[in-house]
């Protein structure tokens, strides 16, 4: 076994125990046990499939969990990325995105962000349904690579993260109430202005 071989033996069995894994093989670790996960469209694809691949990670995905995943807005967009000569369309820029928020006990808003993702495809106006077909396969593997990026940033969140957010979090509601008690109190303290009467011409 020449020099280059061992040096790149040696590479992988070190990333190996450090736990590196190529993508697309192996399974996202999650520090979340349970979850519970609403969408705007409760029986659409994104959202069965996002509990799919939770589940299949190792994530109970059921109503009673302490934290909720909300799937709040979905879109997908379609732009004229370039045209041909004789100006027509000859490719398109397909973005997908999601909008998701992360929420405590009593709907107490952790965070919130979104994942996106854009492809370009061909299109071959005098092959109109082969595009289209193009068009939704492509949709199909972006819906599913914006799941593989919210699962990856979910399993990097630790209940002792999310702990952290809800005690902010509702420092902060208590603090915005106590605020507005004070200010009703004060108004409340101020002598009311008598009614201005006028003299009787």
């Amino acid at each position: 076994m020449n020099k280059r071989n061992l040096v790149v033996l040696g590479l992988t069995l070190l990333l190996s125990a450090c736990g590196f894994q190529l993508r697309g093989t192996g399974e996202t670790s999650f520090a979340l046990q349970e979850i519970n996960l609403q969408a705007r469209d409760t029986y659409g694809e994104t959202a069965k499939q996002l509990e799919e691949l939770l589940e299949q990670s190792g994530v109970r995905v059921h109503p009673g969990a302490r934290y909720t995943l909300d799937l709040t807005r979905e879109q997908n967009r379609q732009r004229t990325a370039s045209y041909t000569t004789a100006a027509r369309t000859a490719e398109y820029e397909l973005t997908s995105i999601v909008d998701y928020a992360l929420e405590g006990p009593q709907n107490t808003l952790l965070l919130e962000d979104r994942v996106e993702v854009q492809r370009v495809y061909v299109h071959d106006s005098s092959n109109l349904i082969s595009s289209d077909q193009e068009a939704a396969q492509l949709r199909q593997e972006m819906r599913r690579e914006l799941l593989q990026q919210l699962a990856l940033r979910l399993s990097r969140i630790t209940p002792t993260q999310l702990d952290q957010l809800q005690e902010t979090a509702e420092a902060k509601r208590r603090a915005e109430a106590e605020a507005i008690e004070a200010q009703i109190r004060e108004q409340a303290a101020q002598p009311q202005q008598s009614p201005i009467e006028l003299p009787i011409q």
